[in-house]
């Protein structure tokens, strides 16, 4: 399973939030009643949540863990309160019966939560960040940039990599695991939410995308891949197929400088039926305006780094998909003539293959139901 790394600022913070089983961002709200790019993307996260992944917290250097998303009410991400993902303040005192978060007037900056519980703890012990990466070290490539972020999402290697080093670390508390040694879960919160849920209390890219919407076109690219994850998660059966992994903003170069480091918009995978053997791979680059020609390299470029850390040379393991308002002829044409790749696989005798597996795909928001509609530019 794929795996979240949240970052707290105190152990105190620690304790309550495992404690509660509830995670939630605080947002600084925005002036205007707009969201910020930085909030779709933290949006775009929640979103991408599936019950099973597991937990982990970041403080001062250490990680903590472990535990795993649960669903509560059928899903493991929901509002704090209805209306939470329409950037208005409101008035505590009017919404404190609502809110699943209602401790305190601050909660109003808890907009979406989500739910877990220990897997099978949360060890009070923590693990030092070199110590970390030391223990395996070419399973880490988020890791490696966790900075300026909220939290971020961990691919299956790397978050059994993360697992097997806190487990270990924490061995000897195994056998017979004291109070002293775990932090508690009370679930009182998990209870809460299970009293005060409705589909008022649903997570979904349906206001973020209206928000950031200029008639038919989204004025952010962090708005569509928030559109994007939303879909691909509540159709299996649409244009871009099943993937049991999602996520955004994916490393896509060698490391340096974080903030000069290229980043896939969507990255994905999927299994292979009933198997925990990856299939295929997933490359979405996004366009909120007419794509130019640029953005055909630029694929292009993901699809090979994607070849060399992922595939290993087989490129017929990657499914890629640009995403537009529109596509002029000329990038069309150059689609057909640059986005394709000849390799040999290494057999007796050696075999020669062709890769073309990238789609032109052009969206329209549907002002009326607040989603992305999509189909296929040829």
């Amino acid at each position: 399973m794929a795996g979240y790394i949240f970052t707290l600022d105190s152990i105190e913070s620690l304790k309550n939030i495992i404690e509660s089983g509830v995670y939630s961002t605080n947002l600084k709200l925005p002036t205007k009643n707009i969201w910020n790019i930085q909030h779709e993307g933290t949006f775009a996260d929640f979103l991408s949540m599936s019950e099973g992944d597991y937990v982990y917290f970041f403080i001062k250097r250490k990680i903590y863990g472990v535990g795993r998303l649960i669903n509560i009410n059928s899903d493991c991400k929901h509002l704090n309160f209805p209306g939470a993902d329409i950037p208005i303040v409101g008035d505590f005192e009017i919404l404190q019966e609502s809110m699943i978060l209602n401790n305190a007037p601050e909660n109003l900056k808890n907009r979406f939560i989500c739910t877990f519980t220990g897997a099978p703890f949360f060890f009070k012990k923590g693990i030092d960040m070199d110590e970390v990466l030391s223990s395996n070290p070419s399973a880490f490539k988020m890791l490696r940039v966790l900075w300026k972020l909220s939290f971020i999402k961990i691919d299956d290697v790397e978050n059994e990599a993360l697992f097997n080093i806190i487990l270990k670390s924490n061995e000897k508390e195994l056998p017979e695991v004291e109070d002293k040694n775990v932090f508690t879960v009370n679930n009182l919160v998990h209870r809460r939410l299970q009293e005060l849920h409705n589909e008022e209390y649903r997570a979904s890219a349906k206001n973020i995308l209206h928000l950031a919407a200029d008639g038919e076109m989204i004025k952010h690219e962090m708005a569509i891949e928030a559109g994007i994850i939303d879909y691909i998660k509540s159709h299996s059966n649409g244009i871009f197929g099943k993937w049991d992994y999602l996520s955004h903003q994916v490393v896509a170069s060698p490391f340096k400088p974080v903030d000069y480091m290229d980043k896939m918009d969507v990255f994905g995978y999927r299994f292979i039926p009933g198997y925990t053997t990856i299939s295929k791979f997933l490359v979405v680059e996004i366009k909120k305006g007419t794509a130019g020609s640029d953005v055909i390299h630029q694929v292009m470029k993901y699809i090979d780094w994607v070849n060399q850390e992922y595939t290993y040379g087989d490129y017929n393991m990657i499914e890629a998909f640009i995403v537009a308002k529109e596509f002029p002829r000329e990038v069309i044409q150059l689609k057909e003539e640059i986005a394709h790749r000849t390799f040999t696989k290494g057999r007796r005798p050696p075999v020669s293959e062709m890769w073309n597996n990238l789609r032109l795909i052009s969206y329209e928001y549907n002002p009326d139901l607040k989603t992305l509609e999509f189909k296929e530019s040829t």
